[in-house]
């Protein structure tokens, strides 16, 4: 995971501070819950999701990045204990700490080695809600990503999260095209903590 703590993950938010929010306004205003005191972003870069959110929802916003330069831009719009330098196997936040922990275009990112702590971290810290906003791919599939291998894997990661949480309901999908979202086509997961499931 060093490859985005250097050189690649500072050009990686260089390339995203310049980004278009409208249109990822509008998708988390449509998918996301109306009544979320706080949300938790994991691997946050320099906060587009988060500042998209911030223009229509009250929610307390949260974030982490392993990234130094990024975390500087994020430090500049969240409070500084808003912000950490985790990576998602291991948040220092505690049990159920906001009500919607997302991850959009980072579990990507995880190697196999490290996904299962990274998805029981996420359901750790989230009280209510889970949103994941990834590449999805029916097998596992290794995606070379800008001249590296084994940096980018596209899963089921829906099934996932079904298959490792008993109290996580399949709550919504849809599939975030590039044209209408600014994101690089995902494929949304929304899951809710509880008891009855709908998956």
């Amino acid at each position: 995971m060093s490859l985005w703590t250097g050189k690649f993950g500072d050009d990686y938010t260089e390339r995203n501070m310049s980004q278009d929010i409208a249109p990822r306004r509008a998708l988390w205003q449509m998918l996301l819950p109306r009544h979320v005191e706080s949300i938790l972003e994991v691997g946050a870069n320099v906060g587009l999701n988060l500042e998209a959110i911030g223009q229509f929802s009250p929610a307390e916003l949260y974030a982490t990045e392993p990234n130094d330069m990024a975390r500087g831009v994020l430090e500049e719009v969240l409070p500084a204990t808003h912000v950490t330098a985790d990576y998602a196997r291991k948040l220092s936040w505690p049990d159920g700490h906001v009500d919607l922990v997302m991850t959009s275009g980072v579990l990507i990112h995880v190697p196999e080695a490290e996904l299962e702590a990274s998805l029981r971290e996420i359901h750790r810290v989230a009280r209510r809600w889970i949103v994941c906003a990834e590449y999805y791919r029916r097998k596992t599939e290794m995606i070379p990503y800008r001249g590296h291998n084994d940096a980018l894997w596209g899963r089921d990661y829906g099934s996932l999260y079904c298959d490792m949480f008993p109290d996580l309901a399949l709550t919504g999908c849809m599939f975030a095209y590039w044209r209408l979202t600014g994101l690089d086509d995902l494929t949304v997961f929304m899951f809710e903590k509880g008891s009855s499931r709908a998956n």
